[in-house]
């Protein structure tokens, strides 16, 4: 299944993505992408509902904003230095443990939403990454037992300030955290729609050029060591994210370095789980309702 949400800001309804990749209207189901839909077996017993119902399903209108493929979660935890290309072109050595950080959730947005940049912002940074979707509550989980307590994966982009990063105390938080900084989507895939997440192409452009295309086998640590890592230093919950990292070609690692300024565009993709576009807007140029 592919799952996805729609409508504007603070007023979202679930969706499907059908065989044809149409979206339809879920919001008779009953329950949201959340916490609470993800720790009760939400999936499957979606999975038989839509066996009954998804003929009757509303079409969603094709200008309907797509939003987070899921509900605000409870934790985003970010893996850091995770893929080879990425660490040599930054001058770092492979880390012997997963690196983790976390954005604010807050930074959660649609997949085709505006990304505004923080006010005075000269370093904002793209970075394409595979992002894993948890299904069960996950604490102390072995390497070994790690998938079952896997929903899907969607397509994030991990935007940086890398002034507030790096030069601001040296605290990633801080530049990781800004609102419209954590895109996801457009759809949520169950493991059955990606048998293997190590095997899956993905890619970034900034106004057409592309700058970002690797593989997830270059990954240092895949799926099942971080789910395992994470899970020893926090409960994960059903609907919590972990962003596994960035491949080689962001802006910090180009020389000389190359940040997004107001008005590009930036698109991306993960095999299997679409694409998304952000359109980059100055902080004092965003739309205020």
């Amino acid at each position: 299944m592919r799952l996805t949400r729609f409508g504007p800001a603070h007023d979202e309804h679930p969706a499907i993505v059908d065989a044809h990749g149409t979206r339809r209207d879920a919001t008779a189901f009953g329950e949201d992408w959340n916490e609470a839909f993800f720790g009760s077996d939400g999936p499957a017993r979606l999975a038989a509902w839509l066996h009954e119902n998804e003929r009757a399903l509303p079409r969603v209108a094709d200008d309907a904003r797509w939003a987070s493929c899921i509900a605000r979660p409870s934790k985003i935890v970010c893996i850091g230095l995770n893929y080879r290309d990425h660490a040599a072109e930054t001058g770092a050595k492979l880390p012997t443990e997963p690196i983790l950080f976390a954005k604010a959730t807050s930074s959660l947005v649609g997949p085709y939403d505006d990304l505004w940049m923080p006010p005075g912002s000269e370093k904002t940074d793209w970075e394409v990454e595979l992002a894993v979707v948890i299904g069960a509550r996950a604490c102390l989980v072995s390497e070994g037992d790690a998938m079952a307590h896997v929903a899907g994966y969607a397509l994030h982009n991990d935007y940086s300030e890398r002034h507030y990063q790096i030069e601001r105390g040296g605290q990633w938080f801080k530049g990781k955290s800004w609102d419209t900084f954590a895109p996801l989507g457009p759809w949520l895939a169950t493991p059955d729609e990606i048998p293997d997440p190590h095997a899956l192409g993905l890619w970034l452009d900034v106004n057409g050029e592309r700058v970002q295309n690797s593989r997830t086998d270059q990954l240092v640590f895949g799926v099942p060591a971080l789910v395992s890592y994470v899970s020893h230093f926090m409960t994960l919950l059903p609907g919590d994210v972990i962003s596994t990292g960035t491949p080689a070609g962001v802006g910090l690692g180009m020389k000389p370095p190359r940040y997004l300024k107001h008005g590009d565009v930036v698109e991306l993709g993960v095999d299997g789980l679409g694409t998304s576009r952000q359109r980059i807007v100055a902080w004092d140029q965003r739309p205020v309702a």
